[in-house]
């Protein structure tokens, strides 16, 4: 596995915007988010897209492919973090250069709709990508990036972690949502009721993953990765009980849940239940069937906060009875 180095102080950070033009429509957000960054002690290099809107998006699908290849030929810069997700990240996979890319391994993470580009690359380079967090929701977190959010950063990208690493349960959570244009006060944090273990079982895979929605822009094509052995990880935000069946289905009858070795289901932002007579751990286990897929659920991970990095391709340990996840290698050298 090509492993990109670890994040040190001083270190030059790409910033990108693959799809919703959130530098222009949160700017205050956008801008704390950098000042967060810089008061860690890297540097920040904007993309050229920053400052673009074309209303759903930034920019034309070659301008902002356009604008990751620079930062991806830029031999200074070490990472590269995405502003936010949106739609339609998938719409640049044809263009990135892959290739670039192992030479010059970099840290590329992000979360959401960035799913696509993580598994692109991933899958098309063998090279980790990082499912973390993004400049406006994370670090632009108001009056600054939550303890625990920077905590799991620092550790997953610049080695703060001993191998093997198990992840803890956060003793908070929230998915309070406050309108960024007038966020006067932090969130509310709530009481962590922890991980639930929908069915046991120990197993050992590589850990591959992302937005359970965005998986459907890439499924069947040469961006997605083989999940042969693999636990795979998904989470959703702002989806309802009739669309969580439709894409849980959609991995069923592609054959995703006859080939992973684990499964593990993020908290869900703002779910809407339908007024369905069941929950949504009882729909996954209908759509299951007689899988014996072991299965823990939720897992602090994507659109709530404070949320674990997982690294993409590395391999790593689910125990789903007892409730643990461990990391058994680094996503960095």
């Amino acid at each position: 596995m090509i492993k990109p180095g670890k994040l040190k102080r001083g270190d030059t950070i790409g910033i990108i915007t693959p799809s919703t033009p959130a530098p222009v429509l949160f700017k205050e957000r956008y801008e704390r988010g950098l000042a967060q960054l810089r008061s860690m002690g890297f540097n920040v290099l904007k993309g050229k897209c920053a400052q673009s809107n074309q209303g759903y998006r930034s920019a034309s699908i070659q301008q902002r492919a356009e604008e990751i290849n620079e930062l991806i030929h830029n031999k200074e810069v070490k990472a590269i973090i995405s502003t936010i997700g949106g739609t339609n990240s998938n719409s640049l996979l044809p263009y990135i250069d892959y290739e670039e890319l192992k030479r010059q391994p970099k840290i590329l993470m992000g979360y959401s709709d960035v799913t696509a580009l993580l598994l692109g690359v991933y899958t098309k380079t063998g090279m980790p990508a990082f499912y973390g967090p993004a400049i406006v929701p994370s670090f632009g977190e108001y009056p600054e990036m939550l303890p625990k959010g920077r905590e799991y950063f620092e550790k997953s990208v610049m080695h703060q972690q001993e191998i093997p690493y198990t992840l803890e349960i956060p003793g908070e959570w929230t998915e309070e949502m406050i309108d960024w244009r007038t966020q006067d006060r932090e969130k509310k944090m709530v009481p962590n009721a922890g991980w639930k273990s929908l069915r046991k079982g120990k197993v050992r895979g590589k850990l591959i993953g992302g937005n359970l929605n965005t998986l459907s822009g890439i499924l069947a094509s040469e961006y997605f990765p083989d999940v042969t052995g693999a636990i795979l990880f998904i989470e959703d935000s702002f989806k309802d009980m009739a669309i969580q069946e439709r894409s849980l289905s959609m991995l069923k009858l592609a054959g995703i849940f006859d080939s992973v070795s684990g499964l593990i289901v993020g908290k869900h932002e703002h779910f809407d239940d339908c007024n369905a007579p069941f929950t949504f751990e009882e729909l996954l286990l209908e759509i299951l069937g007689g899988s014996e897929l072991p299965i823990l659920a939720n897992v602090d991970i994507g659109h709530t906060f404070p949320s674990h990095v997982f690294p993409i391709g590395i391999e790593a340990e689910m125990d789903a009875g007892n409730g643990r996840i461990t990391f058994l290698e680094s996503g960095v050298e």
